[in-house]
């Protein structure tokens, strides 16, 4: 092994963290990578960690210095919320990922909205309510269609989109059962969604990618919102001149006012945008690489992620320039009956060896070994991503590795890609 390699903890046991691992584990500056918990899929790049407590920053403090680690990739939001960045920092140990203040952006939406506010940044009007009856009245008064969203962390499944009232009043008094619960109620924004990425290191940004997911649980955009059952990249709709409008008018923005008030955000920015008729406008962000839009990058970055992690962490992207594949990715989630509620678990996954051989790459994210067995363990339990000279030809390859994937149990959507490639013919 190399003398001047880093021993890499990466946080976080989901499809994103597998194809973080993935990519980790392909720098050279990558000697030795820890994952903690880790799943079946990341422990064919690394040593899983499972005992281990993400969410209690001294644990994690303890186990680096125990383990010699020099490096932390922070993966899930919930660690960057409940502050394990913070107690990184407090020790001296170098961590990607942003601080219990500035995580707030993705921690609560109320925050992010009043920042918008308070700093110019376009996004849809709102107003943020703890108690029913004025949230009610006040959806009275706008009607409907009208979003209503979990202020908090929701796993991607905290948001309404309600095309009538009934349907919105219903989403408060859900969302709003909770003892201290906040919701936001936002206007209805036309247009199309994108997904773009910025990697941040407090006071300037790097574009990092760009990307389209598919929320609905099923075929043509229908039925509840998911965590996302699968996404393409690069997003065809975000043109050059509009990733520059998005870096001036809302991510630089955003990195001013949060240096301004004192928390500075390090790390990677993931901007919700809707492409209106005024121009983009931000749906809300996200301060870790998406789930299932980081299976997409990764595969897409030609150049090592670790030194650009490392950058954004230590406060200095001066010179970091990503460089990416021509090639384009898709990806489509399989998931498990039941999903976004209550899933079925334990039945036997097999064929992630003939799907690979295909030339996939299949992400696993709810899964767990038992007696020898691959087993679904979750919601959203794999990611089959391809690439291609374009979108037509990398969802063409993903679905035809997912064919050779031997879980009748699980579904997926058919129509991964048909913003960009319109419906599939099968």
């Amino acid at each position: 092994m190399r003398t001047d390699t880093l021993t890499i903890l990466l946080i976080g046991s989901g499809g994103r963290e597998h194809a973080l691992a993935w990519k980790l584990a392909q720098s050279p500056a990558c000697g030795r990578l820890l994952v903690a918990p880790g799943n079946p899929g990341t422990a064919a790049h690394g040593t899983n960690h499972p005992g281990l407590d993400v969410m209690d920053g001294a644990a994690v403090v303890a186990f680096c210095r125990r383990e010699g680690v020099d490096f932390v990739v922070v993966g899930p939001e919930a660690p960057l919320v409940a502050g394990v960045v913070d107690a990184l920092d407090a020790a001296g140990i170098p961590a990607f990922g942003p601080t219990r203040a500035a995580a707030q952006l993705e921690g609560s939406k109320g925050f992010t909205k009043e920042l918008c506010a308070e700093f110019g940044i376009p996004t849809a009007d709102f107003a943020r309510f703890s108690a029913p009856e004025p949230a009610l009245a006040y959806l009275r008064a706008r009607g409907a269609p009208i979003v209503v969203k979990a202020d908090g962390l929701a796993a991607g499944k905290g948001v309404v989109v309600a095309e009538t009232l009934a349907e919105a009043e219903a989403a408060v008094a859900n969302l709003l059962a909770d003892p201290g619960a906040e919701v936001v109620i936002e206007e209805f924004l036309s247009g199309e969604e994108a997904s773009f990425f910025a990697l941040c290191d407090g006071t300037r940004a790097v574009a990092f990618g760009t990307a389209q997911d598919h929320k609905r649980v099923h075929d043509g955009d229908r039925g509840p919102n998911t965590g996302g059952m699968g996404a393409y990249s690069p997003a065809p709709i975000l043109t050059p001149a509009l990733e520059a409008e998005v870096m001036a008018r809302i991510i630089q923005p955003t990195l001013d006012g949060m240096r301004a008030r004192g928390t500075p955000f390090r790390g990677i920015l993931y901007a919700g945008l809707m492409l209106t008729a005024e121009g983009p406008k931000l749906i809300e962000y996200n301060v870790r690489f998406g789930d299932p839009e980081c299976q997409v990058l990764m595969p897409r970055l030609s150049g090592d992620l670790v030194p650009a992690l490392r950058a954004a962490g230590a406060g200095d992207l001066a010179g970091v320039a990503p460089e990416w594949s021509p090639q384009a990715a898709l990806t489509v989630v399989m998931a498990a009956p039941g999903y976004p509620g209550t899933v079925a678990r334990g039945s036997e996954i097999r064929g992630i060896d003939a799907a690979e051989a295909a030339g996939a790459l299949v992400f696993q994210a709810g899964t767990k070994q038992a007696d020898g067995r691959l087993l679904a363990d979750g919601g959203r339990v794999l990611a089959v991503t391809a690439t291609g000279a374009g979108i037509a030809e990398a969802q063409a390859r993903a679905y035809a590795a997912l064919a050779r994937i031997d879980w009748p149990e699980g579904f997926y959507r058919r129509d991964i890609g048909w913003r960009a490639v319109g419906p599939r013919s099968a």
